[in-house]
């Protein structure tokens, strides 16, 4: 696997599990709110071939709230 794959993958499993731990009971929202902005910001861009040709991630039904 190439290393920005390995990145990728890393970031996006991480925050899967943050995403786990923040349904646990107990858990710590401090930490969570302070280690989940900045898991996000670090994703680094998907690796080629991740997307299918021509994705476009903007496009896409309209969801309540969003701009």
């Amino acid at each position: 696997m190439c290393p920005d794959c390995e990145d990728f993958a890393r970031t996006v499993l991480m925050l899967g599990q943050l995403a786990l731990y923040a349904d646990v009971l107990g858990a710590d929202q401090g930490f969570i709110e302070a280690v989940g902005p900045s898991l996000a910001a670090s994703l680094p861009e998907p690796p080629p071939g991740a997307f299918p040709p021509g994705y476009d991630p903007t496009d896409g039904p309209d969801y309540p709230g969003g701009s």
